[in-house]
């Protein structure tokens, strides 16, 4: 079986070959079709994260595949896989053939092709709980999106219109900088944080996502207090179960076109290529990995 494996923190993966895994109680052999590669991968593989398997280990938080045994699937179903500690505390699903636990996976439909399947739940259902949960996003209610080039922020836009929002991605040519707004969803972070917030009402919401332009801000207390902005971190790991309910709902949008997510291709031996492409300012989608050269 191939696979990506790391074996050492900050150093590219490496592709090799390993044992075939053999069946376990309440786990499921899956057939990999595709893979992606994400933020959380590289953070993961950069060592600085705060949960991470033992080295040497196989990337992966999410893919999408056939089941090929379980206890619990039948065998041939298509699915997809995220959660239960996959790449985050074990092993996880850049590889040939998955062993997940049986609670990692859901059932995908056919009208939603592999790597679609692969790469659908870490940004719809960030956006998601983004929106609707951390956020209690409320129709009429203005939106500014950070990011928006990205597939969190994509995703975002798209839900806070269907939700009834006006909504506004930050940099848009018809972007007022003096309107005010109730929502900020920023997939940006770093110092462009501090101007964004100035732009909230009294009384705001700002959700972070994500932190690409930068791990650190500098806030101005005094000023956040007097305006009672509040700043909601988006914990995806803490709020599986919500992300979780969430995914059937959103895979019948992007499977009746109410949603796109755009993609980008690469052969599961070009996992690390992959990876500097997530990290280039400006990529648009999610990087997916698939069996076969593409």
């Amino acid at each position: 079986m191939k696979a990506m494996r790391i074996h050492a923190w900050g150093e590219p993966p490496r592709f090799e070959d390993l044992p075939e895994p053999v069946p376990q109680p309440g786990r499921s052999l899956v057939r990999m079709e595709a893979t992606t590669a994400s933020h959380l991968d590289r953070s993961i593989a950069a060592g600085g994260f705060l949960r991470h398997p033992p080295l040497p280990y196989v990337p992966g938080v999410e893919a999408a595949g056939t089941v090929l045994q379980s206890e619990r699937f039948a065998v041939g179903a298509r699915v997809w896989l995220r959660g239960a500690g996959l790449g985050t505390t074990e092993d996880g699903t850049w590889r040939e053939t998955i062993s997940a636990p049986d609670v990692a996976l859901g059932m995908l439909p056919e009208a939603i092709a592999m790597p679609l399947g692969a790469a659908f739940f870490s940004p719809c259902t960030a956006a998601w709980v983004s929106l609707l949960g951390v956020g209690a996003l409320q129709p009429g209610e203005r939106v500014l999106v950070s990011g928006a080039s990205g597939a969190v922020g994509s995703i975002a836009v798209q839900l806070a219109r269907a939700a009834g929002a006006r909504v506004t991605a930050v940099g848009d040519t018809d972007d007022d900088t003096s309107a005010a707004f109730d929502l900020l969803v920023d997939a940006v972070g770093g110092a462009p944080l501090a101007g964004l917030l100035k732009r909230l009402v009294p009384g705001g919401r700002a959700v972070l996502v994500g932190y690409t332009a930068g791990r650190r801000v500098e806030l101005d207390l005094a000023e956040l207090m007097q305006r009672d902005i509040r700043l909601l971190p988006l914990n995806m790991l803490r709020r599986e179960a919500e992300a979780r309910a969430a995914a059937p709902e959103l895979l019948a949008r992007l499977a009746d076109g109410r949603l796109h997510l755009a993609l980008r291709s690469f052969a599961l031996s070009q996992a690390a290529e992959a990876m500097a492409w997530i990290a280039e300012r400006g990529h648009r989608g999610r990087a997916v990995l698939t069996r076969t050269p593409v």
